[in-house]
């Protein structure tokens, strides 16, 4: 949970700033969207070859 100081000369404007800030910062909302469904290591493993592969013939010749 976060918890944000609201100071007394402070305008609740700036101090929900501060808490999406300090919010993206955890990167929790990252988490929960990666947590939302499993994906097998071998499927990951495959993705992650498969995307470099693409890069590397995209961006390769440059």
């Amino acid at each position: 949970m976060l918890i944000i100081n609201v100071k007394s000369e402070e305008s609740i404007d700036r101090a929900l700033k501060r808490y999406k800030r300090k919010f993206k910062s955890t990167r929790i909302l990252k988490e929960l969207r990666r947590r939302k469904n499993f994906v097998k290591p071998s499927v990951q493993r495959r993705n992650e070859i498969l995307n470099a592969e693409y890069r590397e013939k995209m961006y390769g010749d440059q």
